[in-house]
């Protein structure tokens, strides 16, 4: 059975069009310590509003006792929200006794760590601790950027983070996520986990990788109410490449940069892209669309548990998609490190693309908790099926170099964040050319 591919003009779920990518590569307003940038830009002013819609942040930091205090409106916003929409001790707590704090870590300014004092008592099981996420003013930049560009039929921020929070409150339901414990037209209360996100080096230990699969497996069989036609690949990645068509640099190692992008040909690489994978059976399911280690928390005092010390966070990719996408994606992400300090602030190796007996460790895994009766399968059979998806998610891997190559063009016109997105693009499709000339002879993977 082929992949039948949506046409163009269909739009695609307004869920994860141009919302949170990573830590450095989204738009995180500078700190500001932030680097200066090579390319020349401005790092006061804002990027663009992904940051609203990430999850849980991740080694969340309470900035020093010597930073600015808290503006009051903001601090009697907090109080309020927090003494509303939480139970227990929170209803008689008074203004001076909430404990607030700036977080650094998240992919904006506007995330707050709210707390009891130690004087408090809880009374019942309501949170010591919660994590307020205000975006108003980032929807707003947002929408104002969108204008400034001429960005058609992109998501307005407000349509976006609503369908965003629809999920956000699904997910917590099933405790595939952190607990919601309030929303409103500003932003929400969100379980404040005490974590790191992982490095991407841990990606390649057998036991994590075996977990992440399982997640996946989990997510991807969930049933959510949203369109279950994969809309989101194509159609995101089309309306992309119509805006990458029509950007113009001022600069000229910026003209130049793009020049060499354009050369490949990209409408004519989409069409064979397209061919290709409507010859590559992939089942669609609710995808992640973007498990990176950034977007994978290791739970405080769980890391030296065999399993369950993981969660998946950052769902604003989140839609109904090919699974080849997903766990290629994953896959392409063990190249690529984001904690590189120094200009363009990422690292890319391809000899980190996982091994074939690393696929397929991941493989086994995730087909076990995917596929009712893997387990008593015989083992010529499951080495069919396995050999199978192994040419489904290397083939679909294809489609995240392009999908995030595209979209780090367009990070590179609209974002002022410290990130060499055009290198960034650079180095996806060199990977992208690079996976392909190796399909032609066979899996990818030592």
């Amino acid at each position: 059975m082929k992949t039948k591919f949506c046409n163009g003009d269909a739009d695609p779920s307004p869920l994860g069009l141009l919302l949170g990518r990573g830590s450095a590569a989204a738009g995180q307003p500078p700190s500001p310590l932030a680097h200066p940038d090579p390319e020349g830009k401005d790092p006061t002013v804002a990027g663009r509003s992904g940051g609203v819609a990430t999850l849980p942040p991740a080694l969340p930091t309470p900035l020093e006792e010597e930073s600015p205090p808290l503006d009051p409106r903001t601090r009697r916003r907090a109080y309020l929200w927090c003494k509303e929409f939480l139970p227990g001790a929170w209803r008689g707590l008074r203004e001076e006794q909430l404990r607030i704090s700036p977080i650094r870590g998240g992919l904006s300014n506007m995330l707050f760590q709210c707390s009891l004092p130690d004087t408090i008592e809880t009374v019942a099981d309501e949170p010591r601790t919660v994590l307020l996420r205000l975006y108003g003013a980032i929807l707003q930049m947002w929408d104002e950027l969108l204008q400034e560009m001429n960005l058609q039929n992109f998501p307005q921020g407000a349509e976006a983070m609503v369908l965003e929070s629809v999920m956000f409150a699904i997910l917590a339901e099933r405790a595939l996520g952190p607990k919601l414990y309030g929303i409103f037209p500003q932003g929400r209360l969100e379980e404040f986990i005490p974590s790191r996100k992982l490095s991407t080096e841990e990606l390649s230990l057998p036991d994590i990788s075996a977990e992440i699969a399982e997640k996946m497996a989990r997510f991807h069989g969930m049933k959510m109410p949203f369109n279950k036609e994969p809309k989101w690949l194509f159609g995101t990645m089309e309306k992309y490449l119509n805006q990458v068509l029509r950007i113009k640099f001022t600069r000229e190692c910026q003209t130049r940069k793009l020049n060499k992008l354009l050369s490949y040909n990209l409408p004519q690489e989409m069409k064979n892209l397209r061919a290709m994978l409507e010859a590559t059976p992939s089942p669609v399911v609710f995808c992640h669309n973007d498990c990176q280690e950034g977007n994978i928390l290791l739970l405080e005092g769980r890391e030296s548990s065999e399993n369950q010390k993981l969660m998946l966070i950052d769902f604003e990719y989140s839609s109904y998609n090919y699974r080849g996408f997903d766990i290629g994606n994953h896959f392409c992400e063990w190249m690529y490190d984001y904690s590189y300090e120094k200009y363009p602030f990422f690292k890319a190796s391809a000899l980190k693309y996982p091994s074939k007996k690393q696929q397929l460790h991941f493989l086994s895994s995730y087909l076990s908790a995917f596929q009712d009766g893997f387990e008593n399968l015989s083992n010529e059979e499951k080495s069919k099926l396995e050999e199978e998806v192994l040419v489904e998610v290397n083939r679909f891997a294809l489609a995240s170099h392009f999908f995030w190559g595209l979209w780090s063009i367009i990070q590179a016109k609209i974002s002022s964040i410290e990130f060499g997105y055009l290198e960034y693009a650079l180095s996806r499709f060199d990977a992208y050319f690079d996976q392909k000339r190796k399909l032609k002879a066979g899996v990818p993977g030592k």
